[in-house]
């Protein structure tokens, strides 16, 4: 029975244990602002200096996060973005969106993602994140979307 417990706690990303502290990432670039899961690494930021990259541990889960400025409505954005989700294969199966923010996820094979946006500045720019995690973790992957998403915000304008 210990052994069992045993498995079933590492099979879940340490991102999603309770407990456990999440660090904070601010993007001074675009002024907004995104809470990073235990465990997970940053790749840096770019030379452009409009976001990051972030593994878990074991390499299985990527967080991307990103800001920039918008070239027509935020709803063009959000249109444009999933258009390539779905031209890249993805099967697009939660879509919401506000004049003020988007969400959507969906399923390729064996990843889920799961990607926010929103509108900052008075919709001149957006910040976004997206997470593409195994399926095999949706369930565990759920309590930590759930905090990405209410983390994000835009703390200032560029």
């Amino acid at each position: 029975m210990h052994r069992l417990l045993l498995a079933a706690l590492l099979a879940v990303p340490a991102s999603a244990h309770a407990g456990a502290a999440w660090d904070s990432y601010f993007n001074a670039r675009y002024g907004y602002e995104v809470a990073v899961p235990p465990g997970f690494a940053g790749q840096g930021e770019p030379d452009a200096g409009d976001g990051q990259v972030f593994r878990s541990a074991d390499r299985n889960v990527v967080l991307t996060v990103w800001g920039g400025y918008l070239d027509g409505s935020f709803k063009d954005d959000v249109d444009m973005r999933l258009g390539g989700f779905r031209t890249s294969g993805w099967n697009i199966t939660y879509q919401a969106e506000t004049p003020g923010w988007a969400a959507y996820s969906g399923t390729k094979g064996q990843r889920v993602f799961y990607s926010r946006e929103i509108a900052g500045c008075k919709g001149t720019q957006l910040a976004a994140f997206e997470l593409d995690y195994p399926a095999t973790q949706i369930k565990a992957m759920n309590a930590v979307v759930s905090k990405l998403a209410a983390s994000l915000r835009q703390r200032a304008c560029s």
